[in-house]
């Protein structure tokens, strides 16, 4: 397929690394510097120039394309290139916003592109799914919310139980859920029947939210349910985060620096308490009794500050830190520094901008582990060689079918059940085997 990516910033990036082995990719970038980077890294072809313009837009073969990703850190921009790519081709128009009204007025038909993506939204959601199982390193929803991706890391030094140490045939594993993968020193495990879960080990589940919640007990025995939860950063991330909390009826907290801006966001966020404070004072955390918060997320744009803040906190007793990157590198920091949870809000919003390149049955695409991974949510065709098979007698595809939606409800399927026709398959797979895998369902 043919593809027209607009920025080079962090989000194009991301979408490059997934998309360039499959597809003819164009990007467009003002920043001749940041483009010369990616074309030494990836096979693209590059286009330094205003993407707001006909001219650019035509230079880059936008008429014989199939799929635009308008991702630039500059909304507008982006609003603007995709409405003239609908107007120069039959692309489809995809574009990155960070403005609650525009993302409105897309919704009510008022802006012709073909869908529109919120970052911040897109965090707040991922955010809210964490906060949800206290254990999970990573966790997405699908399915209509009757299906959950979680990924844990099992402590070193767990003790065995009903499902550490055990092998799979023999481990108590909740109902309605399967264990995808076993990531074990940076190979990946197939979970077969002997295979064991040990100490050390990252863990893939597909289940219900039930079952995810059961296997968050089993990982970390004394976590508790979150109810309440301290945001340091009241910014347009921050306060859409604070919002998706307070919707799912939990207790928020802000912590903002500037006055104004923690003056406006009380007014708009009344079900909030709102202060304006260092994020780093420990009089504030001491005063306040921050520690005693279940959970907290850091929302600063500064990844040092958001890194001192969350080791801060944790020690004063906060169970739960989970910071954002807006830095490469970042997250591995965050990781060894000790936050429990680090999210790169850039590689969520290229997440859901990818999955518009893949099959058009494709409802949904997770990346995990660098995009070393992908969970995919795919429609089985009618004339697939798989379909009318039970599930012991499928070829092995380095691929994992976790959990099935036929007549809208969710089954997770076991060897006896038979794959059909029509059925929408929720799917772990390596990434390198995801378009094998598009083509053999």
């Amino acid at each position: 397929m043919k593809i027209v990516v607009l920025g080079a910033g962090n989000v194009g990036r991301a979408v490059v690394d997934a998309l360039y082995e499959e597809h003819q990719v164009t990007v467009i970038d003002l920043d001749g510097t940041r483009l010369a980077m990616l074309s030494e890294r990836y096979d693209v072809r590059i286009v330094e120039g205003n993407g707001t313009t006909r001219d650019v837009l035509r230079d880059a073969g936008v008429e014989d394309a199939k799929l635009l990703l308008a991702c630039s850190s500059r909304e507008e921009a982006n609003l603007v290139c995709a409405m003239h790519v609908k107007r120069l081709s039959s692309a489809l128009a995809i574009v990155r916003t960070t403005s609650a009204e525009y993302l409105e007025a897309w919704r009510e038909n008022e802006i012709d592109v073909d869908f529109m993506i919120s970052s911040e939204l897109e965090t707040a959601n991922a955010i809210s799914g964490i906060v949800g199982i206290p254990a999970a390193r990573q966790t997405d929803v699908f399915a209509e919310g009757q299906v959950q991706i979680v990924e844990f890391d099992v402590p070193e030094g767990a003790p065995d139980g009903p499902v550490i140490g055990r092998t799979l045939r023999e481990a108590s594993i909740p109902p309605d859920s399967k264990v995808v993968g076993v990531i074990r020193g940076g190979d990946l495990i197939k979970p077969r029947g002997a295979e064991r879960v040990l100490p050390g080990d990252r863990v893939v589940i597909i289940g219900s939210p039930g079952a995810a919640r059961e296997w968050s007990q089993i990982i970390a025995h004394d976590e508790q349910q979150v109810e309440d939860i301290v945001i340091f950063g009241a910014g347009r991330m921050g306060t859409t985060i604070g919002g998706v909390l307070l919707d799912r009826g939990l207790r928020v907290r802000f912590v903002e620096a500037r006055a104004e801006q923690a003056r406006h966001v009380a007014e708009a966020l009344p079900r909030a308490r709102v202060f304006q404070a260092d994020a780093c004072s420990r009089d504030f955390l001491e005063r306040e009794r921050i520690g005693k918060a279940a959970a907290a997320v850091f929302a600063m744009n500064d990844d040092p500050k958001n890194l001192f803040a969350a080791v801060l906190a944790k020690a004063y007793g906060v169970r739960l830190t989970i910071a954002l990157a807006h830095e490469a590198g970042s997250l591995k920091v965050f990781e060894q520094g000790g936050v429990n949870v680090g999210i790169d809000p850039r590689q969520i919003t290229a997440e859901e901008m990818v999955r518009f390149a893949h099959d058009p049955r494709m409802r949904q695409l997770a990346m995990l582990e660098d995009d070393r991974f992908e969970v995919l949510d795919l429609t089985v065709r009618a004339e697939s060689e798989l379909a009318g098979r039970s599930f012991r007698e499928l070829p092995e595809t380095g691929s994992m079918i976790g959990a099935i939606i036929r007549e809208g409800r969710a089954i997770f399927p076991h060897g006896t059940e038979v794959l059909r026709a029509g059925d929408r398959v929720i799917i772990f797979v390596e990434a390198r085997r995801a378009s094998l895998v598009e083509r053999t369902l």
